[in-house]
């Protein structure tokens, strides 16, 4: 989750003005960036205004960067900012395919400060308090969230995994995830409930006390609002989205067969914008590099015909 020494580099160089490592990092990351939001604006031209926005506010907001996520994470929460600015639609906030189809409860809720956290003494100074115990709580979840996806993926529980996306990355409804999983509602009902008391427990660890009766502000985990609350780190710091070389050995199908049919699914049916963004870069980089290999063929074996006499 947290910046890599070879992305490091990267941002030192780029703080250091570093021409040609900025180069490189935009060639790095524009094919996806692109391609993701090709997937949500109509005209190129516009999806090619909003990457371009994205590496300027990157460059703008570098100093501020603490490296609390990687750098194509930060990069993908920048351009869905943009985006979002750019064309306020229903659609603008979707993140996966499978939203287009189901009516979930997405628009339910809110992770706002004001709407999770509640006092009745709502002074400037309470503010400021509660401001700082909210930050705290959510990057004690961010850690338990990515915890709890680690841990299901160690263990090759992959259909729980499946589940927990569809009902926090996408907020759909038990009834929906049951229909898309061919699975009974009560089944989803008891992945949810475990996935939310693993979390908790997750959170207990780190001095997180959730649901204190003596009058704690932290949200309580039943209810929907904290739900809200994990779909927006879900959606930032994208636990469960593959790497982009697994994505690439789920292209050449090199993959074990459990992770192979996850990949599919994360891409094809939950169809994460994210990871199919990356994708399709990879695929675009393998056809240019096939037609180059080809080009390469045709030269060498025609090169000695060049200066043959008629």
């Amino acid at each position: 989750m947290a910046i890599t020494k070879g992305e490091q580099y990267y941002l030192d160089k780029i703080r250091q003005g570093d021409g040609q490592v900025w180069s490189d990092f935009v060639s790095r990351y524009q094919g996806r960036l692109l391609r993701f939001a090709r997937a949500k604006l109509p005209q190129r031209a516009d999806a090619e205004d909003v990457v371009q926005e994205t590496f300027v506010a990157f460059l703008r907001s570098i100093a501020k960067y603490r490296g609390e996520c990687d750098l194509e994470t930060y990069l993908f929460a920048m351009i869905r900012r943009k985006i979002i600015d750019s064309y306020r639609s229903a659609g603008a906030r979707r993140v996966c395919l499978i939203q287009d189809t189901c009516e979930g409860d997405s628009e339910a809720g809110s992770s706002d400060l004001l709407d999770v956290v509640e006092s009745p003494v709502q002074t400037a100074s309470w503010y400021a308090r509660a401001d700082e115990q909210y930050d705290k709580h959510k990057s004690a979840l961010a850690e338990a969230l990515s915890e709890f996806v680690d841990g299901l993926k160690k263990a090759l529980k992959l259909r729980d995994l499946q589940v927990i996306e569809m009902l926090f990355y996408c907020q759909l409804a038990n009834k929906d995830v049951a229909k898309a999983m061919y699975l009974d509602e009560k089944a989803i009902a008891l992945i949810k409930h475990r996935a939310l008391k693993q979390i908790r427990e997750n959170l207990g660890r780190r001095g997180m006390q959730i649901d204190d009766s003596s009058g704690s502000s932290l949200p309580d985990v039943r209810n929907p609002q904290y739900e809200s609350l994990l779909t927006d780190l879900w959606e930032y710091f994208r636990f469960s989205c593959p790497k982009r070389n697994t994505i690439g050995a789920y292209m050449l199908g090199t993959l074990e067969p459990d992770w192979q049919q996850y990949v599919d699914f994360h891409l094809n049916l939950l169809g994460c914008r994210f990871c199919r963004a990356n994708l399709d870069d990879l695929q675009s980089q393998s056809q240019e590099t096939r037609q180059e290999a080809f080009q390469a063929r045709i030269m060498e074996s025609t090169v000695g015909f060049l200066h043959r006499p008629t």
